[in-house]
């Protein structure tokens, strides 16, 4: 295995000397990218300084573990248009530095960088609530939120890569269980923001049967946010923001879904990870769903009022 020319966990206690010499353009460790997209990058940047390029140690960016769309980009992949670039005699050349994602912070704390570029999708929530936008700040370091895709095509093309066919639950499943259903849909959303998922269940004694799952499904494809910037980091929303969103709602997609299958929603329940928004919980009161199940809360606990006030039974579900 080839190993990068600095690693951050032998400089963090000595000198950070040979980093700070390179006075260099930073490419914060991305998700995975094309070799095309990091050509690019190196074209538009390599003229005027050296590029330092980061390689996460986790195989996946920290939040999103084991989901395909958020693996890291390896050494291996890019190596040989590395050595390529370097072996043409140029001003400035391309390094390599691998560190944890949790020393990213740091990183930009020590090392006097020319510019940072962090490549939409290589973070979860929003950027401008993470501690390296915070540091940025603080040491006044130029920084640039990018695709991390050279073209539309690239980025249609990778998004059909990831089609979610419809899963088959034959089994009936306690409430537990209808709620982890709901948070492994949520895995397929793009919406590095945050995924949000759904299951509809019908209740026969204490079990359910899994009618349909959905999550906060990008539009108007997958890596639309990723291609563009995130409509929340463009506006710097603030957390519960209600205005800017890229997805449709978990809650939306269910009853789309619901729908095609022409599902019978009366008597049904609702399983979702996060308490529904404002504008959700109205559409969920005014529907014959009889009950949201959901984990994490929300927006002051409105949706509960308001559902609550239409007849529904509202449970939160802490597992």
């Amino acid at each position: 295995m080839a190993a990068t020319d600095f690693r951050w966990s032998e400089l963090a206690f000595g000198s950070k000397k040979p980093l700070r010499e390179l006075k260099a353009v930073f490419i914060a460790a991305p998700r995975d990218i094309s070799v095309k997209r990091l050509t690019q990058l190196i074209q538009d940047n390599l003229a005027s300084s050296n590029i330092l390029l980061g390689i996460a140690s986790e195989g996946y960016i920290v939040g999103f573990e084991g989901q395909p769309q958020f693996k890291t980009l390896t050494l291996g992949k890019v190596q040989s248009l590395l050595k390529k670039v370097n072996a043409a005699k140029l001003k400035h050349k391309v390094y390599t530095l691998e560190y944890a994602q949790r020393d990213l912070q740091f990183i930009l704390e020590k090392i006097p960088f020319q510019k940072v570029i962090f490549l939409n999708g290589s973070w979860k929530f929003m950027f401008h609530t993470t501690p390296p936008y915070f540091m940025l700040n603080i040491q006044k370091t130029p920084y640039e939120l990018l695709s991390p895709f050279a073209n539309d095509k690239e980025a249609i093309d990778y998004a059909d890569k990831f089609l979610v066919r419809d899963r088959k639950y034959t089994a009936s499943y306690e409430a537990a269980d209808m709620l982890e259903i709901a948070n492994e849909a949520s895995k397929l959303s793009f919406d590095y923001c945050f995924q949000t998922g759904a299951s509809l269940g019908k209740a026969s004694g204490k079990r359910y049967k899994v009618l349909a799952t959905s999550f906060n499904k990008v539009v108007p494809y997958q890596t639309y946010a990723m291609l563009n910037g995130s409509l929340r980091e463009r506006n710097f929303s603030p957390v519960n923001d209600l205005n800017h969103y890229d997805t449709v709602h978990a809650e939306v997609e269910l009853m789309l879904a619901a729908n095609q299958k022409k599902v019978n929603l009366k008597g049904t329940t609702v399983f979702i990870n996060l308490l529904p928004c404002p504008s959700c919980a109205r559409m969920l009161s005014d529907s014959p769903v009889s009950e949201i199940v959901y984990r994490e809360d929300h927006s002051d606990g409105y949706a509960v009022k308001v559902l609550e006030a239409a007849g529904k039974k509202v449970t939160r579900l802490v597992v």
